[in-house]
Formats: C-alpha cells, structure tokens, sequence
C-alpha cells in the first residue's frame, strides 16, 4: 500500500537554470542560484520576487542562507565566495576561495563555519568570525569535489561526493577521511544524512544512474534504488516524513519510501534537467530547481493524525512516527483557558511506531489505540 502523501505544487517560477536552491527557516522565501550569475529569492505564499541579487557574469552553483546573520553565502564559476545581506543587499564580504569553480557551500548548523567544496578536489573550512581565516583543508578526493553534506547526528563530522567515484566521511579537525564508500561505477554526485536517530544512513546519487544507500557504521551500501533513466544530480532524505527523493537529468524527481524503499511517487513539471532538491527541517516543503526554473511543492498533510478519547480525556497524536499522549483531565480544575490558547498540558513520550501513522482511533472504552498508515495496522494497550 502507497504512503498517498498529497503533492500540492505551491510556486512555480521560471528563470534561468537553477543550480541550487535553499529554504528560509522562518520566512517563506526559497532562495535560486542562477546559472547566468544571479541570484533569486522567491515568497512563496504571494508567488512575488522579492530579492534579487547580481553576483557575478559566470554561474553562481551554490549560495545558502545564513539566518542568524541575515546573511546569504554564494560561490560561483570566478572561484569567489561573496556574503550580502538580504534585508539591505549589501555585499558584506568577498574572497577568492579555490582554485576552480566552486561546486557547493554548506552551512555550519552551530559554529561560525562555512565549508566549501570545488574543482580543484579540494574541501575548505571558513571562520566569519576570524575574518574568514581558512581554518583548515581537506585533501584526499582526485577529482572534482560536488557536494558535501553535514551529519545532523553530529556536527563534527560531514561526508563528501566526488566524481573520483567516491564518497567519503570527515572529521572537523581530523586532517585525512575517516574512511571512504566504494561502489558507484561512475562520479558521484550527490550525497545527504538520514536525519533520524534510529539508522546511521547516508544516500548518495551517481552518473551510473543509481542512489545508493550506505550505513557508515557498517560502511556497507545496503540499498541500491534503480529507476531513473540519466544521472542523478540530487538526493534528499525528508527531515520529517519517511521518504527519500531523488533527481535527475531525466527530468523527473522521484519519491521512495524510506523503509521499504518502494517507489511512491514520480514527478515530472516538464521543466527539463533537475539539478538540485532542498528539504527544510520542521517543514512539508520541498523546493526543486530545474534548467527552465524552479518549483516548490508541499508533501503530505502538516497537520498530525490524531485521535482523543472522549470519556477519558486523553488525546494520542503522531509526530512523524513518534506517538505522544496528553490527559485534558490533568488540568488543573478552576483555571481560565480562553478561546484560541494553547492548553498548558503535560506531553508523555510513547515511543516510535513501525509504520508511519496516517490515522489513529481509540476503542469505544479508551483502552486501546489504533494506528494505520502504510497498508497495516498496529494496535496500543494505554
């Protein structure tokens, strides 16, 4: 049985070709790098351009927000990191950064760290607040270094895509790999984390046409999803729903299950070549840049299943595939809840459920819960 996650395409935006795109965490704006050295920031609750920024004459093929800063970082083909300010378009900082085209900039989640990955097979570290001192570099790929993706269980460490054929996991401060993945026959692509606390995976996408999955404790690849008919430029595991999508220059992005890895859904807006998939923590979003523009899309409800027991007074919701439980007769007696206020209720952890919950019900008697999802079911003694 399908997940049947709904798929509501939210904006869609024509422009030059987008090499990357990013999503604001609290204001509704997914950021376009151009091809032809522009960067775009869309609303996309009005569907307006709000920001424009002219970087360069040469493709800028990564920028990302920074939001403590107010800040977006690009790197483009004239080998140049440039910082604006987005609230005043102001160019904050620029400096030539490698060698040969810059491919990707990632974000440090907590440090004042940039890490930028190029041509020149090299990956380096920048401080913003030691004036952008390169604090370290990372040499071991022999070919162009493409993506790099920060590990969200533990932010030491990061893994990197290269088209060597090879991925390979870093440690901040360490000056050679941890160790390396072998196994795609042609240059790697792309690579992303698993989010969730319960496996250690890394996915990666490769010019042989294929996204494998690897567990980097084991450093064994433990799935290999085939489907896509040219090579995959992009890989997402959903920080939130149990999915993984894929892109590629076939055109189309793909969603799988996460657990089962069967194909779910398969979307094609016609335009062209997909080149990059931005998933956003705490959010249903998903923004995709093509040659002939960009499109976000909403995957499945936000809103969590839920069910309350009537008589009893206890509600049971999902948070993912997390089960919590509240008691409304927990309240204490005399206190004033206006209308629209949040209730002031004790949150009880149930733990995980197998099955991504898509509805849940209570037994007439309130002593048993009922989660559906994924074509089965599973019942909860309270």
């Amino acid at each position: 049985m399908p997940l049947r996650l709904d798929i509501k395409r939210k904006l869609t935006a024509r422009s030059d070709r987008v090499k990357c795109v990013d999503l604001h965490p609290s204001e509704p704006w997914m950021l376009c790098s151009l091809y032809n050295g522009n960067i775009n920031v869309w609303n996309y609750e009005n569907q307006q351009l709000v920001k424009t920024f002219e970087v360069c004459d040469l493709p800028v093929r990564a920028a990302k927000f920074v939001p403590r800063k107010n800040w977006v970082v690009a790197g483009s083909d004239d080998y140049q990191i440039r910082v604006f300010n987005y609230n005043t378009l102001e160019r904050v900082h620029s400096f030539e950064a490698h060698s040969d085209y810059l491919r990707c900039v990632v974000v440090h989640p907590t440090q004042p760290y940039i890490l930028t990955s190029s041509d020149d097979m090299l990956i380096k570290l920048w401080n913003w607040e030691k004036s952008w001192a390169c604090q370290q570099v990372f040499e071991g790929h022999c070919h162009y270094v493409m993506q790099i993706a920060i590990n969200p269980k533990d932010n030491n460490t990061f893994a990197s895509a290269s088209l060597d054929r090879t991925l390979k996991v870093w440690q901040l401060g360490a000056a050679t790999a941890n160790f390396t993945l072998e196994g795609h026959e042609k240059g790697v692509n792309c690579v992303d984390y698993y989010h969730g606390g319960d496996k250690p995976y890394i996915i990666s996408g490769a010019d042989d046409r294929l996204v494998k999955i690897w567990d980097y404790q084991n450093k064994t690849c433990v799935q290999t999803l085939e489907g896509h008919a040219q090579n995959i430029s992009a890989v997402s595991f959903h920080p939130e729903l149990p999915v993984v999508l894929t892109g590629s220059e076939d055109g189309t992005v793909r969603i799988w299950h996460a657990n089962t890895h069967r194909l779910e859904s398969s979307l094609n807006y016609g335009f062209e070549r997909v080149w990059t998939i931005c998933c956003l923590r705490g959010s249903n979003n998903v923004s995709i840049g093509y040659d002939e523009g960009s499109i976000l899309v909403k995957v499945g409800r936000e809103e969590p299943a839920v069910s309350m027991d009537s008589s009893g007074g206890k509600i049971i919701w999902a948070r993912h595939s997390e089960l919590q439980q509240a008691n409304l007769k927990a309240l204490n007696e005399g206190v004033e809840i206006r209308d629209g206020e949040r209730l002031p209720v004790a949150v009880k952890d149930m733990g995980a459920c197998e099955i991504y919950p898509q509805t849940i019900q209570h037994n007439p008697n309130g002593r048993f819960v009922v989660v559906c999802g994924d074509g089965k079911f599973s019942a909860v003694k309270l």
